[in-house]
């Protein structure tokens, strides 16, 4: 059995995010030498056994399963050909897969047939053969963006012959065999359609997945005002992912730090009596302390986004994170925490929008409310995250009011939306609040946010 197919389903996995080790790889050779392709409902719960680990990854493994071994060529019309298509033959499979199969006459030494000859034949189980040793030779399982569906396909089927094929049907045109033709015309029509469909399988297999990471990528550092409403759904994602993973990371150093590291001289210096047989071990332990956050958006149409992006940041971190407090304001301030409690935060961030989005700005108000009404969530172990561009209008910036937090919190961390040459200009306040901030950075992208919140919770390791 060739081992070039499970090679390349493996290589589809990693693509989809499966995780597959190399000693995954060894035991589904094994696998599949002893099972076969040929039950594939066995097949696949045997490689699903070896191969996915999680909930997430069968189903990953799932539909890349049923996406590598169809094949949508339409059915020979002779009853053993249609028994050799409906075989369980690999989507991806490659030239050395392929020669394995009745389908090549590679074996018995003889030339594969004419492009044209098969299509008169309707040699189904030839033309497949045929198609995979083509875009093996052009490299259509290197496909990383739908943009080269087109051409791949189309180097893809003049490696079968369509170019000879072309100018056969326009010879017989011009011999005045008609009907021959016509049929061969069909014939590649058909030939071109499955050629399309084949291509967009090896794209959904090796190229769909790194083009998303691309996709991704590209979002994490796109301005967070300029993400396209077309984007917003798969940015949210974005920033869930974000999220498990600095829950993740951060619950390991947690929990590390509990555990402790060994003291190697203390606990040699109480085990003295015992002839330093380590009876009782002691363990060196930080002390960590987790993060209580307020967070203070402006939600005017300027920053209305990245407020968005930072409250579903931070409300997927309540793992790692004490406690959050989220008020948000244009002109007066109101606390938001109802709103995120009580509702999934994709539908609770549209209300708060909703209720104080979208005014004219006023910080000098809003810090008046905070202070006045607000001040008791603010303790020495609170960092308060200003998210803003600290335009506020020409009004009153109440400097005096900003720096009553700024001597009641632990840290105040300002997250501004525009590039720090900007600060200043106009009714922008920044050189004025900064003096007061602990940290004031910009703050443009997913990627900004990431690290900003990331550098918060490795704060609280002391």
């Amino acid at each position: 059995m060739a081992t070039r197919p499970l090679e390349d389903f493996i290589r589809a996995l990693r693509d989809a995010e499966v995780r597959v080790s190399v000693a995954e790889t060894l035991d589904a050779h094994r696998v599949v030498g002893l099972l076969g392709f040929q039950d594939r409902a066995v097949t696949k719960d045997a490689l699903a056994v070896t191969l996915a680990k999680s909930a997430d990854e069968k189903t990953r493994f799932d539909d890349v399963f049923e996406r590598f071994f169809s094949r949508d060529l339409p059915a020979a019309p002779d009853d053993a050909a249609a028994e050799t298509a409906n075989d369980p033959v690999p989507a991806g499979a490659t030239p050395e897969s392929a020669a394995d199969g009745d389908a090549s006459d590679a074996g018995d030494g003889r030339a594969p047939a004419d492009l044209a000859d098969m299509l008169m034949a309707g040699d189904q189980a030839g033309l497949a053969a045929a198609m995979e040793a083509a875009a093996a030779a052009v490299g259509v399982g290197d496909i990383r963006s739908f943009m080269q569906r087109g051409v791949l396909g189309r180097r893809m089927l003049d490696a079968m012959g369509l170019r000879e094929l072309e100018r056969r049907i326009a010879a017989l045109d011009v011999a005045g065999e008609a009907a021959a033709a016509e049929a061969l015309n069909a014939g590649r029509r058909q030939l071109l359609a499955d050629g399309r469909a084949f291509v967009e399988r090896q794209y959904e297999l090796y190229g769909r997945a790194a083009g998303e990471r691309l996709r991704d990528a590209y979002l994490e550092t796109r301005a967070l005002g300029q993400i396209d409403r077309r984007d917003m759904d798969r940015a949210q994602n974005l920033v869930r992912q974000m999220a498990r993973k600095l829950v993740a990371r951060h619950s390991r150093r947690q929990r590390r730090a509990r555990r402790g590291r060994l003291d190697i001289r203390r606990t040699l210096r109480v085990n003295m009596a015992h002839d330093a047989v380590p009876f009782e071990v002691i363990w060196k332990q930080r002390k960590i302390t987790r993060p209580k956050i307020v967070a203070v958006c402006d939600v005017s149409q300027s920053v209305a986004t990245a407020a968005r992006f930072l409250l579903m940041f931070l409300y997927q971190l309540r793992d790692v994170v004490d406690d959050v407090h989220a008020f948000a304001f244009s002109s007066h301030l109101m606390d938001v925490d109802a709103f995120l409690d009580d509702h999934p935060i994709e539908e609770a961030i549209p209300q708060i929008l909703a209720a104080v989005g979208f005014r004219p700005t006023d910080y000098g108000q809003a810090l008046v409310d905070l202070t006045d009404h607000h001040l008791g969530v603010i303790d020495r172990r609170t960092t308060v995250i200003m998210l803003g561009d600290g335009r506020s209008n020409y009004g009153d910036p109440r400097i005096d009011r900003f720096r009553a937090l700024h001597d009641r919190a632990r840290r105040v961390v300002w997250l501004n939306t525009e590039p720090e040459n900007f600060w200043g200009l106009g009714d922008s306040e920044m050189p004025r609040y900064r003096p007061f901030c602990h940290v004031a950075r910009t703050c443009r992208s997913l990627a900004d946010l990431e690290r900003v919140i990331d550098d918060l919770l490795r704060v609280g390791r002391n």
